[in-house]
């Protein structure tokens, strides 16, 4: 018996609070710049806030996914509670490596190494220090949002984004006003506290969930826990998709430090990415909607590929009226607060990457399909072979081509990523025509031992 049509009105209802989510994220980073650009001595803040906010989102990156797993895998008593497990194990994992990070011989060797200027590295480090609890907070939020949207609860994620925005505005602003603090120290204040207050919101809404989880026993039929083993044979390609992706980031700022122009463009790219952010938030929004909407046979893909469709042409409409248009001066000196030297260095590179919310909303299409299918090893792949792109093409662009350091940067982010979403389209179209993962057996060992394991 086949499942009615999923209408548009469910996905777009669905969709719209996480977009919601997203975009209001996507705030953050130029909010803060506008607060940071606003503080004495601007420009080497911009810069040390974008290396710090590099080096944290790194380091976190391992955690990213676990939203999506929550949202795939927690289904009754023993899922909750062997990812729970899971979750607290790579936080206090990702903390750890922060703190190594911090010690003043690691950070000066990776500071040597990414050539910072030596008043850089000083507000770097100070900033990376306030980030420490960045990646448990954000770890547990995600675990704990992801139940929320399994339970179709995504209006609930949204107010706590809120309450993220309010906590991370009052910080900013009060430490601006009442504090000397250099402005990359602000800016990762307002950040850590913001996050930890989320994750404090979502508990808060997530408890009733939790409490009609605890009380459903798993299936005679079905497996009493996950074991550890396909636990982490699912969520390893995830945790390492992320984590190479956001690699991206500090592989653009190494190269920023030996292309033209390297503290405008260490400058400028933190706002270029932020403003970006905010369209490509709708692809990034689209994920969990995939898992949690696809259908146990994937019956519904049609319609949430044709409104993927929708939601790529609006994205990237949007942020063409801004980076072709006057719209751009405004953005970069009005909103943004830059001076008009590095609004002029800032728009080629802004133009260049107009494009890119499509493409954001195309992978993040592909990988619902595959985190829904049990099939995660390919998004692993894609993008490491993203990344590869995008270092070959910053080796051309600065040394060969002798561009301009943001040019570049642009230039190669673009490039990695038409890669990545091509080659995610033969796995695609391979999960797509195969039967669904309870009766099939086309998957390698691991995925099909995790699909077991998982249910």
């Amino acid at each position: 018996m086949t499942s009615p049509p999923l209408a548009y009105r469910r996905i777009f209802a669905f969709w719209l609070p996480l977009a919601g989510t997203w975009l209001m994220m996507a705030v953050e980073g130029p909010y803060l710049a506008a607060i940071i650009a606003r503080l004495p001595e601007a420009t080497i803040n911009l810069a040390a806030f974008g290396v710090a906010f590099a080096f944290a989102i790194i380091i976190e990156s391992p955690v990213i996914m676990l939203m999506s797993a929550s949202t795939a895998l927690v289904e009754d008593a023993a899922s909750y509670r062997a990812l729970r497990r899971f979750a607290f194990g790579l936080a206090g994992l990702v903390t750890a490596v922060q703190l190594l990070v911090l010690l003043p011989p690691v950070f000066d060797a990776i500071a040597g190494l990414l050539r910072l200027p030596a008043d850089v590295a000083d507000l770097t480090h100070g900033a990376l220090a306030i980030l420490l609890p960045w990646p448990a907070a954000i770890a547990y939020r995600r675990f704990r949002q992801g139940l929320l949207i399994r339970h179709h609860q995504t209006r609930r994620v949204a107010y706590g984004t809120v309450i993220r925005v309010a906590a991370m505005s009052l910080t900013a602003i009060g430490t601006f006003l009442a504090t000397g603090l250099p402005g990359a120290s602000v800016g990762a204040l307002a950040l850590s506290a913001a996050v930890v207050t989320e994750a404090l919101a979502s508990r808060l809404m997530s408890r009733q969930i939790v409490a009609e989880l605890l009380d459903r026993p798993r299936p005679a039929e079905r497996m009493a826990t996950l074991r550890l083993r396909a636990l982490v044979g699912f969520y390893a390609p995830l945790g390492l998709t992320t984590f190479i992706a956001l690699s991206a980031q500090p592989l653009v700022t190494f190269f920023m430090g030996r292309a033209r122009f390297p503290v405008e463009s260490l400058a400028v790219l933190p706002v270029i990415h932020g403003l970006t952010f905010i369209f490509r938030a709708v692809g990034l929004s689209y994920l969990e909607v995939v898992i949690a909407l696809l259908g146990p046979r994937r019956e519904h893909f049609a319609r949430l590929r044709n409104f993927a469709g929708l939601l790529a042409m609006a994205a990237t409409a949007g942020l063409s009226a801004i980076a072709l248009t006057p719209l751009a001066d405004v953005w970069f000196r009005t909103i943004s607060g830059l001076s008009p030297e590095l609004t002029e260095f800032a728009l080629l590179p802004l133009a260049i990457l107009a494009v890119f919310p499509a493409l954001s909303v195309a992978l993040h299409l592909q990988r619902g399909v595959l985190v829904h299918a049990r099939h995660t090893r390919p998004t692993a792949r894609a993008t490491a072979l993203e990344v590869l792109t995008v270092a070959a093409a910053l080796a051309v662009t600065i040394h060969g081509l002798g561009l301009a350091g943001a040019v570049a940067a642009s230039i190669a982010i673009l490039a990695g990523r038409v890669v990545g979403v091509s080659w995610l389209v033969a796995p695609c179209v391979r999960v797509l025509r195969a039967r669904p993962a309870t009766e099939t057996s086309a998957q390698d060992e691991t995925d099909a031992a995790s699909t077991r394991a998982i249910g």
